[in-house]
């Protein structure tokens, strides 16, 4: 199978249509190093070039684990991104999208990824009650900008924003001569698609911005691991809020109702979900997980499937538009 690269929107940097990312994964579930290293070059030999990664995940681990294993790879052949907002620690500005806290977030990601700049720099979500106070546009809008002036950065970008702050940030940087953002990082699927499709892609197409999707299996639900109940080990396991809300009785007949589709095409549901995700022309990437090799090459056969209107229309009857499992 062949590698496609898409645009982030009208900008010139491509990324690979299937992403790998380490939330939940690297440094948590996978610890194993010689594993990690494994799922990368099954990446790279593919042809993937978009590494997805935060601060957060597993406190800083999964920066620094895949930073030992990529710097073996061309630098220029790679895409990497982090992200800042949540805690890091105690302390009451480590944390939010502050000057002081995305410039100091910045220089710590840099030094565990090994490397001397980031592709994208996401923005990891606009304002949480409880995890910082919210913060002025002419901050945050400024700050990221800076960053690419000096080039520790070459795009940044936002991460589950609201469509309205999305285009404040946007109108503002193009009112003061600034670096917009580029991209945004929404979770898309087929158990959450109202709010990307309604709210989120009108405004990024709009601006000319590309979206890099994470979640793209539903926490692993769309490929059928949960039909029979919660496997030991599993990611959702360890998320109960998202547990409570994906692992539902209606969404777990759903997906068996999915494997007849699939079954039909003669692909896996996993498959079947991320070609359902690349679909759609506003998506630039979507972000996958590995725990093991086997499992991001069957992903990757997800590129070789083509969606017809009749299957589409199949699906849709499956998993109807409409309010998202969080909303319900």
């Amino acid at each position: 199978m062949e590698m496609q690269y898409r645009k982030l929107g009208k900008w010139g940097i491509q990324v690979s249509a299937i992403s790998l990312g380490a939330w939940v994964t690297y440094g948590n579930q996978v610890k194993d190093e010689a594993t990690i290293r494994e799922i990368v070059k099954v990446a790279v030999d593919a042809g993937i070039n978009f590494f997805d990664n935060a601060d957060v995940y597993a406190r800083g681990v999964a920066e620094e684990i895949m930073g030992r294993i990529l710097k073996d790879y061309p630098r220029h052949t790679l895409v990497l991104s982090s992200k800042v907002f949540w805690p890091m620690s105690e302390d009451v500005n480590d944390r939010g999208l502050s000057r002081k806290h995305i410039r100091e977030s910045i220089e710590k990601s840099l030094k565990r990824l090994q490397t001397d700049y980031l592709d994208l720099y996401f923005a990891h979500r606009y304002f949480v009650p409880g995890y910082g106070p919210e913060v002025p546009m002419e901050e945050i809008v400024p700050a990221f900008s800076q960053l690419v002036d000096e080039g520790k950065i070459l795009y940044w970008g936002t991460s589950e924003w609201p469509p309205a702050r999305i285009a404040e940030a946007v109108t503002f940087a193009r009112e003061n001569g600034l670096h917009p953002p580029v991209v945004e990082q929404p979770q898309y699927s087929l158990v959450y698609r109202d709010r990307v499709e309604k709210e989120i892609f009108p405004e990024t197409t709009r601006f000319g911005m590309g979206v890099v999707v994470w979640s793209p299996l539903g926490m692993g639900l769309l490929t059928g691991k949960y039909d029979e109940g919660l496997p030991q080990g599993a990611r959702l396991a360890e998320y109960e809020p998202l547990r409570e809300k994906l692992l539902t009785e209606e969404n777990r007949e759903k997906v068996k109702k999915l494997k007849a589709v699939a079954d039909r095409l003669g692909v896996t549901r996993a498959q079947l979900a991320l070609a359902w995700v690349l679909r759609r022309p506003e998506v630039s990437s979507a972000i996958t997980g590995a725990t093991r090799p086997e499992q991001l090459k069957e992903n990757l056969k997800a590129l070789e499937l083509t969606l017809d209107e009749a299957t589409l229309a199949e699906i849709d009857a499956i998993f109807p538009p409409g309010p998202d499992c969080y909303e319900r």
